[in-house]
């Protein structure tokens, strides 16, 4: 969701992407053999709390429990985004894939 609201925000692109593109986008890579859709779980809300209050989530952290607590739901251990924010979550290995160093 938050890959669609921002490839489509005409506050971001001169020239965004229309929601059927972007979730074409989204919907390309599930077809590969070891790509799979996380979802939320019976505990998701549970784990939810514990990680919000572990990185006392305020302000723009907020956002980003919820694809944090999916990836700890499922064991997703490693995040390849730009996003600096993730860098708080200690379960989680970031690695910027726009940084050359």
């Amino acid at each position: 969701m938050g890959y669609l609201r921002r490839a489509t925000h005409p506050r971001i692109f001169d020239d965004p992407m229309t929601p059927r593109a972007a979730i074409d986008n989204v919907a390309r890579p599930m077809e590969l053999p070891r790509c799979r859709m996380v979802v939320e779980t019976e505990d998701f809300l549970n784990t939810c709390r514990h990680l919000a209050a572990e990185v006392t989530a305020r302000g723009s952290l907020v956002p980003d429990v919820h694809p944090a607590t999916l990836m700890r739901v499922h064991d997703v251990r490693t995040l390849y985004t730009h996003d600096r924010d993730f860098l708080k979550l200690p379960f989680l290995k970031v690695v910027d894939p726009v940084d050359r160093a």
